[in-house]
C-alpha cells in the first residue's frame, strides 16, 4: 500500500513537471508564466495571461483591485435601460509584461455572481464614478502599467462574487477572481 502511494506521487510530480506547471492553490502557473485557463485567484491578485486585442498581442498582468457595488442613481443615465440594476465597479491595474506595443487596447472582464455564474447584465457604457480607459500611447515597454474600471452590472438585490476574465485560451475556462 505505501509503495502504490509513493508511486501515485511520483507520477503526479512527473506529470506536472512535463506540463511545466506550478501549481500554488487553485491556480496553476504555466512555464511561460501565465496562469492556466481555469485558475481562481483573489481580488487584489495578480495574474499574468496571453492577451490580444485591436490586431496586437502580448502578455500583460491583470490585477482587480476591487468589486463594488454603485448606487442605483448611478445608473440613472441609461433612463430605461438601468432599471431594476445596481452598477458594479471593477478596478483594475494593467502591466505591459511582455513589452509588445499594446496601446490603445482593451481589457474586457465579466461580473460573476458568488456561484461563478454571469450576472446576466452587461452594461456598455461607463458611468460617471467608473471610467473605462483604454491603453495609453505609451503602454509599449515591459513595467508600463495604468489604471481602468469597467462598469458591470447586477439585478437589483443580486450579489457579486467576482469577475472572469475569457478572452482568448481562457474563452471556455476563464481565470475568475473572488471577492
Amino acid at each position: 500500500m505505501k509503495s502504490a502511494l509513493i508511486a501515485t506521487c511520483c507520477a503526479a510530480a512527473l506529470l506536472l513537471s512535463a506540463c511545466g506547471g506550478e501549481e500554488k492553490g487553485d491556480k496553476t502557473v504555466r512555464a511561460d508564466g501565465t496562469l492556466a485557463p481555469g485558475s481562481t485567484v483573489k481580488v487584489g491578485e495578480r495574474a499574468v495571461v496571453p492577451f490580444s486585442d485591436a490586431n496586437k498581442s502580448g502578455t500583460i498582468a491583470i490585477t482587480v483591485k476591487s468589486v463594488d457595488l454603485g448606487p442605483k442613481e448611478d445608473l440613472a443615465e441609461f433612463k430605461n435601460k438601468g432599471e431594476g440594476m445596481l452598477p458594479v465597479y471593477v478596478r483594475m491595474v494593467i502591466e505591459n509584461v511582455g513589452g509588445t506595443d499594446l496601446s490603445d487596447t482593451s481589457v474586457s472582464v465579466r461580473a460573476v455572481d458568488p456561484n461563478g455564474k454571469s450576472t446576466k447584465v452587461i452594461l456598455a457604457n461607463s458611468t460617471a464614478a467608473c471610467k473605462g480607459e483604454q491603453a495609453p500611447e505609451n503602454f509599449t515597454t515591459a513595467g508600463a502599467t495604468y489604471e481602468t474600471c469597467k462598469t458591470e452590472g447586477v439585478k437589483d438585490g443580486g450579489e457579486v462574487g467576482g469577475v472572469i476574465f475569457r478572452e482568448g485560451d481562457y474563452q471556455d475556462d476563464p481565470i475568475t477572481w473572488k471577492k
